[in-house]
Formats: structure tokens, sequence, C-alpha cells
């Protein structure tokens, strides 16, 4: 097809030079949906993976290449105008803040789009389009990026390549609808007048990374208002094929212009480098079968090269005139919309919501896989009077047997509810979801969510300790996901959990403001009660509550369970206030236990006394109950704690 009007062909440039005549001006919005009318439109390939093949690490900042090693980005470029390319993506594709940051860069985002466009300008690109992939990190729920930061970074990217003079942006690479979302928003709020494209990528089910289907994607996308959607990288040319025809089945999205760039196929690393199975005339038989669905725009991503896009080329030269394409305006369409399920509650959920005060224990797995004295012990607390049974997981970071392993025993033979602390810490995203199934297969359903203790303070300090998701993010999972009836990529589970989740405060953390817009973040994502650390006064409570109501904005309903943790000696209350962090002993409780002497016995009558005291004022204060932390091992003075709990405040 012709350039645009006032545009020189690639056989007018000079890699190097700008081309005479050059009209930096953006191409607008309208005139790009012209051009797409008058035909398809040919793209370049895969600039990432032909630095790569040209030596340069994979771990290198492909963007910092825009200044520190220009020649190759421009040759690049060349080569695939060079090959008929019309639409060039610059390498910006990793220029914002969130990438750049791990590479110390985080300032020079603007820097680095300016250099991209002009290298891309000046291999005679007819039209320059500014890439920006996704930012890198995980956006709240599931991870720790509040939306609105996500956008700001999106729009500062946006606005630098737009005063670079692009002709369009492209989010491209999307595989998380909210993140795609931030992006499109900025980028129009950035640069109101410059095209847009919109560009989503698919795992090999057919996908995005967090579930959302081919026509949920291309509905989310046409309502946004873009000038084209898109589908980029995944599996390959054919799996490109099918969400094409799959996004053109949509309703809304029938005949929007649609942008596809597949991958050169699924990379085989071959020794030490991955290699693309998709040969250039495979490619182009598949572009054949693209431009027969309509598609506006086709290109390459990774793993293509020039002699990709001359196949592709070549196909649409020997196509046949196809229809104009229409343009329909903004169309929300049809969302899909969340399942809601309703579950019979546990009984620790039953207690609280009918205000029953409830009283839990925490006890730790044994360090072998005879369960005998922990059952043994978890029936003395049942006897005592405790509603339910909190089991660690691998406390301290120390081996023990599985924590949901040693509920169901507890369940099963001592009869009496358990809560599994679950920790995201040591586990991956597909671990974490087989743990949750397996959970609920055995009957587990309360779940505290926590991060849990590195491995580094334990017996194997060079274990794993990788965190695939925030507590937050776990949280949110469970909530909207597992008990919905599908797990994070939207797969069916077969039908919906009922899991009862809580999470976790510290009510004497230094930065209390901080603790409790984590609580709020938590209380949204679906906690539905809360298990504090220990504290030894009500202080830590009542400022806890009132700094929620200051950062949320409304008072703390989620049913907060207090953690209490009975001092047994004053040598124990010594070292807690002074070694472990997140604990502050009064001066008045260590004078009571200085003053109890050195008699075990007594001291810990004086403990169980301040710890009955507590409780004692916890109920005046209105809490849900109490988590009782034996220390030792000694789950006997613990069920004293539970009598003392359910009967007068007094020892």
């Amino acid at each position: 097809m012709d350039s645009p009007p006032g545009r020189p062909t690639s056989r007018d440039a000079k890699a190097g030079a700008a081309p005479p005549g050059w009209d930096t001006a953006p191409m607008d919005a309208a005139a790009f949906r012209s051009l797409l009318a008058e035909g398809p439109l040919l793209a370049d390939g895969g600039m990432g993976t032909s630095l790569i093949a040209r030596g340069v690490p994979v771990d290198a900042c492909m963007e910092e290449l825009n200044v520190r090693a220009s020649a190759r980005v421009a040759e690049i470029h060349a080569s695939f105008v060079g090959a008929g390319a019309r639409l060039v993506l610059t390498n910006t594709f990793g220029a914002n803040r969130y990438r750049l940051e791990r590479h110390g860069l985080a300032d020079r985002f603007a820097e680095f789009c300016a250099a991209g466009v002009a290298l891309a300008r000046d291999a005679g690109a007819p039209i320059v389009a500014g890439s920006m992939g996704p930012l890198g990190v995980r956006l709240q729920p599931y991870g720790r990026v509040h939306p609105e930061d996500a956008f700001a970074a999106y729009r500062e990217q946006a606005a630098a390549l737009a005063d670079a003079g692009v002709d369009l942006l492209v989010v491209e690479t999307q595989s998380d609808l909210r993140e795609l979302e931030q992006g499109v928003r900025a980028a129009r709020d950035a640069a109101p007048n410059v095209a847009l494209i919109a560009s989503a990528t698919f795992t090999r089910d057919d996908r995005t990374l967090l579930g959302s289907p081919p026509e949920e994607v291309a509905q989310t996308v046409v309502s946004l208002g873009v000038d084209a959607l898109g589908v980029n990288c995944g599996e390959g040319p054919a799996q490109v094929l099918r969400i094409v025809r799959a996004m053109r089945r949509t309703a809304g999205a029938s005949s929007a212009p649609i942008v596809a760039r597949p991958n050169a196929g699924g990379p085989a690393e071959v020794g030490g480098r991955f290699v693309y199975p998709a040969t250039p005339e495979y490619f182009g038989e598949i572009a054949q079968a693209l431009l027969d669905d309509d598609v506006a725009v086709v290109g390459g991503c990774c793993g293509t090269g020039p002699a990709h896009t001359m196949a592709i080329g070549a196909a649409l030269r020997d196509r046949a005139p196809h229809a104009r394409i229409e343009f329909p305006e903004a169309d929300h369409g049809d969302r899909i919309l969340d399942v809601v399920t309703v579950t019979p509650p546990t009984k620790l959920e039953a207690k609280l919501a009918t205000g029953h005060f409830v009283v839990t224990v925490e006890m730790e797995p044994p360090r072998s896989f005879n369960a005998a004295r922990l059952v043994a012990a978890a029936e003395t607390l049942r006897d005592a009077g405790a509603d339910a049974i909190d089991v660690a997981d691998s406390p301290m970071a120390k081996m023990r047997m599985s924590a949901w392993a040693a509920c169901r025993l507890i369940h099963e033979q001592a009869e009496i509810e358990t809560v599994l602390h679950f920790p995201t810490r040591g586990r991956n995203l597909l671990r974490l979801q087989g743990d949750l199934l397996g959970a609920h297969a055995l009957g587990i359903r309360n779940l505290f969510v926590c991060v849990g203790d590195p491995v580094t303070i334990g017996e194997y300090p060079h274990g794993s300790n990788n965190v695939d998701v925030t507590a937050t993010g776990l949280l949110s999972m469970i909530t909207h996901a597992f008990n919905a009836g599908v797990d994070r990529s939207g797969t069916s589970i077969g039908a919906p959990t009922s899991f009862f989740v809580g999470a976790a405060v510290a009510p004497s953390a230094p930065d209390l403001e901080r603790e409790a817009r984590l609580l709020a973040r938590k209380a949204e994502a679906g906690a539905r009660f809360v298990l504090t650390q220990p504290f030894y006064s009500i202080d830590p409570l009542l400022a806890l509550r009132e700094t929620y109501e200051k950062v949320a904005d409304e008072p703390l309903t989620v049913p907060l369970v207090a953690g209490v943790l009975p001092l047994m000696t004053s040598r124990h209350a010594e070292f807690l206030h002074n070694e472990v962090p997140g604990i502050e002993i009064p001066e008045a409780s260590r004078d009571r236990m200085r003053s109890a002497g050195d008699d075990d016995e007594q001291a810990w009558r004086e403990g169980a006394a301040m710890a009955a005291e507590l409780i004692a004022a916890l109920r005046e204060e209105g809490v849900a109950g109490v988590y009782v932390m034996p220390q030792f091992g000694r789950y006997d003075r613990a069920a004293e704690v539970v009598e003392a709990a359910r009967g007068p405040a007094t020892m």
C-alpha cells in the first residue's frame, strides 16, 4: 500500500538521517482510522529478540540502548523498514519507571522515549508507534501497586512519547485488563489527539494470565474507545489467528479494526539461546489467513525478523482487495458478571456473626509424623472452652509437619474446628492454588492468610524464599476467584470453595498509619476477620482503631481477634520486649513480673493474671475474641487462660 500522505516511503529514507520534508506532527486518530480503512498495514517484528540476537544480554536494559548503543537499535529499525514495514514500534517497551527502576534508571524514562522515537524516525519509518509494555509489577489486590500509581507511570511515558512526536501509541502485551485500562486511560489523558491501539497477550489456554478470554478482552478494549484492538506475543501465529476469530465473533467488536502481531512460535532453549520455530514461510501462510479475517495491521513480535516481515508483505501483495473496515462507536457491550455464591458458614464464622466472644489457641505441628500429643493437647483445649485451634505453618521457619495435615488430624480426632495459617512465602502460584484445593477437600475452611517467616531465620537459610502473591493478593484470589468457582486464571475448579479468610495486623507497628492502610486494603480484598500480634494494654488497640478510621474514613468493622501471649517469667517478658520486633510490654507489666520473683510457678500466676485482666478489658472494648499464643509448648497453661476467658476475669 502507499505511504501516508506527506510521508516518504522507505525507499526515500536512509537509516541515520531524517527523511527530507518529514512532518513530525503526530498522526491524529482520525487520520489513522482513515489510513486503516484504505487497507491492511504492515508492521515490523521483534525488537528485543533482534537485539539479543546481536549479542545484547537478555537481562540488559533494552531501552537504555537507545542512548548507549543507538546504532544497534537504528540498524534493526532500518532492517524492518527495508523489509517493507510501514508501522514501526519504538524501542520503548519497558521505558516506564517501574521496569527501569530495576536497572537504577527510573528517572530516565523520558530521555529513553525521546531517543527511541528519534531512532525510528531516522530509520525512515513511515509511521512511528510508541510502544508501552506492561509495568512489570502486579496491581492491587494481587500485588502492591495501586491503580492510580500505575496510571501515573503510564501517563508520564505516554506524555514523553507524544512530546517526541509519535504518530500513535500502543499499549501492548497486556495480561491484566485492569492494567490495560489504566494504560489506555493514561494515554488518552496525556495525548488525547494521538491514535491509540490496545493489545493483549494470551497464555496457552487462550486466556490472559489473569483468566480473561478473548471475548472479554475485546469487549473491554472496544468499550474504552481505542482506535484499534490487538493481540500480540503469545504462543505463536496459529494461536493469534484463533484469538482474532474469537474477537471477531464478539458483539461490539465484529467489525472493529484488529492488530495481530504474533510471536514466531513458542521458544525453545538450544545451546543457551532461545530459538523460535515459526519460519517466514509459515508466518506468511498464517498472515494470509489473518488478512482473510480482515485484520487491519499485521506484524510480528518476539522471534520475528525482517524475513518474517517480507513474508507478511508478500501475503499482503498477493491478497485481493478487501471490504472497507467500519469503525463503530465505543460500545460497552455485555459485561461478564461476577459469580455470587452463597455458602454455609463455618462454626467460627457463625460465632463471630452472632457476637459470640471467640477464643482460639495457636498450636505448632510436631517435628515428626506422630501427632498423638498434638491431638491430646487439642482435646484439652477443647474441653477448656476453646472455639477453634489455630495451626501455625512452619513457625520461625523450622521444619514441622504440614499444617493442613495437622489441621485434618485435629479436626477428625479432637473434634474441634481449626484455623489453618496459610503463608504466601515459599509457595509459588501453582502450589498456592493446589494447596487451597487440598485444604478445602480435607474440610479445612478457616484460613488465616499471612506472609510467613523468612527461611533466612530458620534451619534452612539457603532455601527458596519466593513470594509470588502478596497476602492481600491471596485474600482477593480466595474471595473473588476460588470462592466464585474459578482459579486465578479464570479456569473452573468445578464448584465454588467456601473459605472463611482472615488477615493479620500489628497494633504496635512503628508506622501505624501504614499498617492501618494495609489493613483497609486487606478488608477490601475480602478479609472476614483479623488476628492481631500480641499486645499488653488496650492502648495499641485504641490507637489502631483511631488510625484506621482516619485513613479509611470509616470505622473498623471487620471482627478483630486480639492476640494474647501470656508472660511466663520476668526473663521471658524482658526477652519479648527487647528482642522481638513488634512486641512492646509496658514498664508496669514488666515490674509486676519482676516482683513475682524467680519462682516459675509464682511468675506464671502473675503472667496469667495479667492475661485475664487484659482479656476482660478487651471484652469491654468490644473485640470479637482473643487468640491465645502458648509459649514453650505449654498448652496446659493455655487451657488455664482459655478457662479464664470463659469465666470471671480473675485466676
